[in-house]
C-alpha cells in the first residue's frame, strides 16, 4: 500500500483530516504483540482510548480504504452508543462509495443503527431487501438473512 494507497492525494488529505497515523513493521515488538498485527498490511481503527473497533488486513487501493477508514469511524460511535454520528458516517460511505468493499457492511450497520434509535423492526427488514438486491453474495446478506421475516 506504501506504493500506491498511502502516496494518493485523496488519501492523504482523508488521513490527515480523520485519522491520526502510526505506521511500524509487521515484525516489530512489542507493538506488533500489542496490537496482534501479525501480516501487513494490517490496518487498525482506534479509539482516542486506544481500544480496536475496525481492522482489515490486507492490500486496499484507495477508492477502498476511505471507505473502510470511514467504517471504522462509524463502529467507533456506534460502539459508543453514539447513533447519530454513526450514521452520519455511514451515509457518508454509501452517498460517496456505493461501490466499495464496505458498502454491504456499512447497510447493515446503519439498519442497525436506525433500529436503535427507532427501536422498529422495518429498517432492518430493509437492511435485508437492500442487501439482498444489491449484495446477493455479501456476508453481510447472510447475516442479514434472518430479518426478512420481520
Amino acid at each position: 500500500m506504501g506504493a500506491v494507497t498511502f502516496p494518493d492525494s485523496d488519501v492523504i488529505d482523508f488521513i490527515a483530516q480523520n485519522f491520526i497515523p502510526l505506521q511500524f513493521p509487521h515484525d516489530q515488538k512489542p507493538i506488533a504483540d500489542e496490537f496482534r498485527v501479525k501480516w501487513t498490511p494490517t490496518l487498525v481503527t482506534l479509539d482516542t482510548d486506544g481500544k480496536e473497533h475496525h481492522r482489515t488486513v490486507g492490500f486496499l487501493a484507495p477508492e477502498d480504504l476511505i471507505p473502510s477508514l470511514i467504517l471504522g469511524r462509524a463502529k467507533i460511535h456506534f460502539d459508543q452508543e453514539n447513533f447519530e454520528e454513526a450514521l452520519k458516517s455511514l451515509n457518508a460511505l454509501l452517498r460517496n462509495y456505493r461501490k466499495s468493499g464496505a458498502a454491504p457492511e456499512a447497510i447493515f450497520l446503519r439498519g442497525i443503527c436506525l433500529y436503535k434509535t427507532t427501536h422498529k423492526p422495518k429498517p432492518l427488514k430493509d437492511v435485508y431487501e437492500k442487501l439482498e438486491a444489491e449484495y446477493p453474495e455479501s456476508e453481510w446478506t447472510k447475516r442479514a438473512y434472518p430479518y426478512r421475516l420481520l
